[in-house]
Order: C-alpha cells, then sequence, then structure tokens
C-alpha cells in the first residue's frame, strides 16, 4: 500500500504532458486477441490498469513486451478461453475479453469484472449486443459465452450509450459476418481511438463520434502500428489542479475538440483556458467567481454522455468550485456513489452540502486545511489529491494505488509544478 504526503500551498506552475488514453488502451489490450500479427501500440501509459489488462492477456497466449511507452504484441493462438477469477477482479474492462475470445475461438469464460466502486455498473448492455450477434449466455458465478458457429452482424440498438458495450460491439462486430449497424453508440474520445486503432488492423467501422456506428465485418484482421491519443481526463484533472490552485499550467499532448465542453463548464466557474493545436495554456492568478444562471439563479452543472461533460471530471472539477466565489450544484446523473467522496471536502473545511446520492452544493471560497484521507477510488483519488495541494498544512493520502491505476508518473508530474508530495511505501 502506498501513501501519499503533501504539504499544501506550493503548487507553482509550469508545462506538464499528459500519457495515452487510458481508456481508449484498456480496449485496445483486449483487441490485441483478435489477430495473430504484430501490433505495435505506442503513447501507450505504463499504469496499473494497462499492467492488469497486459497480464489478462499473456494468460490467454499474448506475447508482448511493452518499455518506455512502446507496446509490442503478437497472439498466434489462444491458450485458454477461461480468465482466473484473480484476474477479472482487477479491473473494469476485463469484461472486453469476451468478445475477443469468442470471435476467435468460438467460446469464452469470464468471472464477473472489478474496478471502481461508484456505483451499479450494469453489463446489460454487453450480453444484448453479444447474444444479439449470435453468442449464447449461461452461467451465474461465471459469465460464459458459445458461438461455434460464429458471430452474424445485424442492427443494434443500445438503451444506454454504455462506452464499454459500445467497445464490447466493435470487437465482436469487427470479425462478424455481414454489417452491423449499432445505434445510440458512444461516442467519446476513448471509443473513436479504439475504432481508429480496429481500422488500422484491417476492420471497417464508420460513424465512430456519432451516435450510430456502421461496422462492416471482415474475415480477418493483420497486424499494424497506432499511437494513442492523449488522456483528456488526465489534461481535465491538471485543469483543476491550476484552477484550484491558481497556478499557471501548460498541459502538452492534448487534441482541442476533446475539451469544448469542458472549457465551457470551466468557463461558468469563471475560469478561462486557451485551447491550441497540441496543447492548453491556464493562466495564473485568475479571479474565479461561479457565473449565475440568467436571472440570478444558482447554476448546475450536470455530467452525461458524449460531448456532454465527462463522469471523471466530475469529482476534481467538484474540488476547483470550493475555490470559486459563489454557489453551484453538481449533478452526477450516472453514478450513484460518485459523489460521497464530498464527505472529505466537508472535513478539510469545504463548505458543500451533499443533497443525495447524485447531488451535492458547493459555495466557495472555502479555506482548506490538511486532513488524512483513503482514496475510494480513481477519480475521487485525484481530487483529494487537488484539495490537499490548494490547502493550509500537511495532507496524507491512503490507498495512492488506487490513483496509479489511471495517473501515470502522478508524483513526478506534480513535482514539476512545484508541489511538495512525496510518496511513502507502507507495509
Amino acid at each position: 500500500m502506498e501513501s501519499l504526503h503533501i504539504n499544501g500551498g506550493r503548487v507553482t506552475g509550469g508545462e506538464v504532458t499528459v500519457g495515452g488514453n487510458k481508456n481508449a488502451v484498456l480496449p485496445m489490450i483486449a483487441a490485441l486477441l483478435l489477430t495473430d500479427g504484430e501490433v505495435i501500440l505506442h503513447n501507450v501509459p505504463d499504469i496499473r490498469d494497462v499492467r492488469s489488462m497486459l497480464e489478462i492477456a499473456g494468460a490467454l497466449g499474448a506475447e508482448y513486451t511493452f518499455e518506455n511507452g512502446t507496446l509490442r504484441s503478437r497472439c498466434p493462438r489462444i491458450t485458454d478461453t477461461l480468465i482466473p477469477k484473480e484476474l477479472c477482479s482487477k479491473n473494469r474492462t476485463s469484461i472486453l475479453f469476451a468478445a475477443p475470445l469468442v470471435a476467435r475461438c468460438g467460446q469464452a469464460e469470464l468471472y464477473p469484472p472489478g474496478g471502481d466502486v461508484i456505483g451499479r455498473r450494469r453489463l446489460d448492455g454487453h450480453f444484448y449486443g453479444l447474444t444479439k450477434l449470435g453468442a449464447s449466455m449461461s452461467g451465474q458465478e461465471t459469465y460464459r459465452f458459445r458461438a461455434q458457429k460464429g458471430l452474424n452482424g445485424r442492427e443494434l440498438f443500445l438503451d444506454e450509450a454504455s462506452v464499454t458495450a459500445t467497445e464490447q460491439i466493435l470487437l465482436a462486430a469487427a470479425t462478424a459476418r455481414g454489417r452491423t449497424t449499432l445505434f445510440n453508440a458512444a461516442g467519446e474520445p476513448h471509443v473513436c481511438d479504439l475504432a481508429a486503432f480496429l481500422n488500422t488492423l484491417g476492420a471497417k467501422i464508420s460513424g465512430e463520434g456519432t451516435n450510430t456506428i456502421v461496422i462492416e465485418g471482415v474475415e480477418k484482421l493483420h497486424g499494424g502500428e497506432f499511437t494513442v491519443s492523449g488522456d483528456h481526463i488526465e489534461a481535465g484533472s491538471f485543469i483543476a489542479l491550476g484552477a484550484a490552485t491558481g497556478a499557471e499550467i501548460t498541459i502538452r499532448g492534448t487534441t482541442p475538440r476533446h475539451f469544448w465542453m469542458l472549457r465551457r463548464v470551466y468557463e461558468r466557474m469563471g475560469i478561462k483556458m486557451r485551447l491550441y493545436k497540441d496543447h492548453i495554456f491556464l493562466p495564473g492568478n485568475q479571479m474565479p467567481r461561479i457565473q449565475c444562471d440568467y436571472g440570478g439563479h444558482i447554476p448546475q452543472l450536470a455530467d452525461g454522455p458524449w460531448p456532454q461533460f465527462p463522469s471523471d471530471m466530475m469529482s476534481c472539477t467538484i474540488v476547483a468550485a470550493t475555490q470559486c466565489e459563489g454557489t453551484v450544484m453538481f449533478f452526477e446523473k450516472m453514478f450513484e456513489s460518485r459523489i460521497y467522496f464530498a464527505d472529505r471536502l466537508i472535513s478539510m473545511g469545504a463548505n458543500a452540502i451533499v443533497c443525495d446520492p447524485h447531488r451535492v452544493v458547493i459555495t466557495g471560497r472555502a479555506s482548506l486545511h490538511g486532513q488524512n484521507m483513503s482514496s475510494p477510488d480513481i477519480r475521487a483519488g485525484m481530487a483529494m489529491v487537488i484539495a490537499a495541494l490548494c490547502a493550509r498544512g500537511e495532507s496524507v493520502i491512503d490507498h495512492a494505488e488506487i490513483i496509479y491505476r489511471g495517473y501515470e508518473n502522478l508524483v513526478a508530474k506534480l513535482s514539476s509544478l512545484g508541489a511538495d508530495i512525496e510518496e511513502i511505501k507502507n507495509k
């Protein structure tokens, strides 16, 4: 177990470069099993979720090397179609190995996936997609899929725009017979990156980034080389850090269109930023003030499916709001447990009212003080780091290894911005 020791009030600003998109790389690792050709991925972040997905891929037959952000892999044959329970429990995206195993071997067996505990996270979209494409499903303790005669394309309509269900269907339909048209698909940047990666391997996917994706099944995928886009959630976390601390920060490795909605949300909090071709500039010493809605009403900031505000940015943005003058309500629509981390902010001196599992009202500007805390999930853990960095005194954040599941070289990056932060390994 790791802990982070932080002395607040020391962030001075500077430049930071974000790693590759975590949520794009994880399904790409599952996709490695779809081909026996050599695949080379660049800009792969060395984080715990990547390592755990590679562990599963290796257990199923993939041969790989991973050094300095470059992953080279070949999977000449699948050696097993059962993923052990301890490997499935390490992250949410272990479920994405179902489609490649079924597509290549005609069967798969998995245990329920692990991941952050931020509320109920349905798997129904995954099961719907796989069974409608021709797989049978059975089992309770494990999920068993069979499609000995292969998968067949068809029209599908998701009852929610689930990111991972969309990714599961892309993986399954890439080599299915015929055309698959997926309606109400997710359009997040990582879904687009996965589609572009699969096309590099010979898939025929179009419409990514919209709510209707068309996949023309091909007989076989081949090897290829691809560079993963920068992680917009990591970049957004550094934007929240700059907003909370008043530091001037330049964030490199970004794509402007990934931040249009985030910029609008931060404008409503009185924070300005400039988007460039490959970086974001956040001026320092801003005096953030919540912008009331027309008529003087308290604004509500809500998340939603892309291109709305990402749920993964809610926790860090709530911390940034504690350092803005005025009152704002945050409405977390997607996960019923994500808001509860606000209790830690209250213990640090934040003026926050948790209305219910989905809503919290923040009134700033609050003077935060150091506190001992424990990270409950990746994004709330990063939010606590930001809160500690703008607080007076010392904070200790336990279970930092949870944060490392999503943030590469976090201590080094924060230190380069002037943060007084140290990692302590506990027995």
